[in-house]
């Protein structure tokens, strides 16, 4: 299997594929007949193979959907549906949509900024198959392996977006890999709370679960109330999450004890950001299941605290600033290629090469490798924080504050200063009624740290700043909290 429609064509018809909170299931027949109309659909308005459809729905199984019909037949481009018009007006433009997918009376701020000639397409029905409105009818051309499936873009935190092109055989690697890792089976059923504009959530959370033949439920958004609701309706096998997401799963499972009791879980997962140790384990006490952190083994192979496993399907070694791979237990950058790496960006030769090095993809990730293969993240090379010359891993401070009985959430950060050119300061959630001052938390971190480790600035706040994947927001945090 190399595209989507072999994904959904292998499935038991009869089995659910795609389910949601409060709707009927929807059976992989169901699925593959509705991707063939949606598809056949885009292609009666002139939608080939080659075109860029922008998808502007939010969370659920319509959203989950129209993706499969729209990479099946064409290159499908999720947007977040919270942008605003000029956001919109850049992405649909940098990407040269052709069509533009939103449901009735929504989306507005997208249509105000849909470019002339782009055609407009509304989403109607669900629980009687989903259509888009057409005339007419065409024979679907499946879209082959080597052919695009999908475009996202890059967070674009410290530059310009940058467009990622990922052919059919891409995703179904990925998918593929992730279910070999996690042992996915036709009787697995995935709890996705990720968004479905989100690589995560469109692989690991749809795509994952529908190549092994399980199900998965999309959720409307992500709730740290609402999943115990979800969790006890849905009787998932495993959830996928990022960290801060865990976290506040988390804060709330005291009181559903009843619910976890009862839900046969086999593991939960987290990727998109490193999970800082205190939370793998939290999440194994809490729902007596292994937490899988990317491609780390499920148990009883060995799972190292503080790895995020081995590799499974591509290639990872560890390069230095210069182009030089380097030994097991050397840090650097990690670099990775394989069939589900792209190998440029799109129209961008300044950031292909800077991001690509002899073959290899640069990730941005500082780590290493153990001598038995296994990877460890030492944090985001543009998350450093260079304190007059000494370079300090924020992810380190979260580890050491994630520590503090009283300490719910913690993100370390770069504080700007006039002589040494960056301090170290963390913004913190404390648990309820919790009392502890920020010099006691300085004074916790001393006793762990490095001097010139310890934050000098500790921010308590209620809540820590997010983006729209539910990933903390460390690099420009000083700035958006006002302090200098």
């Amino acid at each position: 299997m190399d595209t989507i429609f072999e994904v959904l064509s292998a499935g038991d018809p009869k089995a659910p594929a795609i389910l949601a909170p409060g709707q009927t299931a929807v059976a992989f027949a169901g699925l593959h007949d509705t991707v063939l109309r949606l598809a056949g659909q885009l292609r009666s308005l002139g939608i080939s193979k080659a075109d860029r459809v922008a998808i502007v729905l939010p969370n659920g199984p319509e959203m989950a959907i129209t993706f499969l019909a729209t990479a099946s037949c064409a290159t499908a481009a999720p947007l977040n549906p919270k942008y605003r018009e000029e956001e919109f007006r850049f992405y649909l433009e940098d990407l040269g949509a052709k069509a533009v997918i939103t449901r009735p009376g929504e989306a507005l701020e997208a249509h105000a900024a849909t470019p002339r000639g782009t055609k407009l397409l509304s989403l109607e029905g669900l629980s009687n198959g989903l259509d888009l409105k057409y005339s007419g009818g065409t024979q679907v051309e499946s879209s082959q392996a080597d052919d695009l499936a999908l475009v996202l873009h890059t967070s674009g935190t410290t530059s310009r977006p940058k467009i990622v092109p990922l052919k059919q055989r891409n995703l179904i690697a990925s998918a593929r890999n992730i279910g070999t890792s996690l042992a996915l089976n036709e009787f697995d059923r995935c709890l996705n709370v990720m968004p479905l504009f989100h690589i995560h959530g469109l692989v690991a959370g749809l795509l994952a679960p529908l190549v092994a033949g399980g199900a998965t439920a999309c959720t409307p958004s992500f709730d740290g109330f609402s999943f115990f609701d979800w969790l006890d309706e849905i009787q998932p096998t495993w959830y996928t999450a990022v960290p801060t997401m865990h976290q506040m799963i988390l804060a709330r499972a005291e009181r559903y004890r009843d619910v976890i009791k009862e839900v046969p879980l086999r593991f939960a997962r987290s990727s998109s950001a490193s999970l800082p140790t205190a939370v793998l384990e939290e999440v194994d006490r809490v729902f007596g299941v292994p937490m899988m952190m990317a491609s780390n083994p499920l148990p009883p192979a060995v799972r190292k605290s503080g790895s995020v496993g081995r590799s499974t399907g591509i290639d990872i070694a560890i390069m230095d600033d210069k182009g030089a791979l380097l030994r097991d237990g050397e840090r650097g950058e990690i670099v990775i290629r394989g069939d589900t790496v792209i190998t440029q960006y799109e129209n961008d030769p300044a950031a292909n090469a800077q991001a690509f090095s002899h073959g290899w993809f640069r990730t941005g990730d500082q780590g290493y490798l153990d001598d038995d293969g296994y990877l460890f993240l030492t944090g985001r090379l543009k998350e450093i924080i260079n304190r007059g010359g000494e370079k300090v891993s924020p992810l380190e401070i979260d580890e050491v504050l994630l520590g503090h009985p009283d300490i719910a959430q913690a993100v370390a950060f770069a504080l700007p200063h006039d002589k040494l050119g960056e301090e170290v300061a963390a913004a913190v959630v404390l648990t309820p009624a919790s009392t502890v001052t920020e010099r006691q938390i300085r004074d916790f971190a001393a006793e762990r740290l490095a001097p010139f480790k310890v934050p000098r600035k500790i921010v308590l706040l209620d809540d820590l700043p997010k983006g729209p994947t539910g990933k903390l927001q460390r690099i420009g945090l000083a700035q958006r909290l006002g302090l200098r």
